[in-house]
């Protein structure tokens, strides 16, 4: 048994990190789920009402990430590394940021369509965040190391997958696209959609990071 590992036995069960984790997750795919009931509305004001539930869970992530800094500075022992636990944090945010992206660039731009990309994008942001929140609920005990590494290939494959889509779209945009006003509206929501998959790839990123230091 390593000495971290030894330490981390008689260091006393996380309550604070941990359940903020694991609400930034909930929150997560609460927010993706609003995102594609947003884009496969038709109903402009049904799809206003939505994008503002979206803004409003957003502001829940900013408010668990600000209870997470806040705890960083009132707790001197932490369950990891606290540059670990600040960067899940700040990649957990930007995860929420590009969704309420997403979602606000199509109510500014008044994209009354969303095209199939656009949902097959939002399907696959539903996607990561599920295997994000998982992952985040097994971290509270790092003895389901398999489970995690899991969660983060199938982000990572859940990314490549929004990666091909995104520049597929993007390549037809330029193709078939005679309007110059719609291509440039429907590639800036694209690119916000495939962002949030960027993001939750950092996510994992991170998760890998912690899993590769408490081993």
């Amino acid at each position: 048994m390593s000495l971290n590992s030894i330490f981390q036995y008689f260091v006393p069960k996380d309550k604070k990190f941990f359940p903020l984790f694991e609400q930034a997750g909930a929150n997560l795919i609460d927010m993706a789920k609003l995102l594609k009931e947003c884009v496969n509305s038709t109903n402009i004001e049904e799809r206003k009402a939505l994008s503002k539930r979206l803004e409003d869970l957003e502001h829940v992530g900013d408010n668990i990430t600000h209870q997470i800094h806040l705890e960083l500075g009132r707790n001197f022992i932490t369950p990891f590394d606290r540059e670990d636990i600040h960067a899940l944090a700040s990649s957990l945010d930007d995860v929420a940021d590009f969704i309420h992206g997403a979602s606000n660039r199509i109510q500014l731009y008044k994209v009354e369509r969303p095209t199939e990309p656009m949902i097959e994008l939002t399907d696959l942001i539903l996607e990561a965040t599920e295997h994000v929140a998982k992952a985040l609920y097994e971290l509270k005990d790092l003895k389901n190391i398999r489970n995690i590494t899991d969660s983060c290939v199938r982000i990572n494959s859940v990314e490549n997958k929004a990666d091909y889509i995104f520049d597929k779209a993007v390549a037809d945009l330029f193709e078939y696209e005679t309007d110059a006003i719609s291509l440039i509206k429907n590639k800036e929501v694209l690119s916000a959609m495939e962002d949030a998959t960027d993001k939750c790839e950092d996510v994992a990123n991170v998760l890998e990071s912690i899993l590769v230091k408490n081993a």
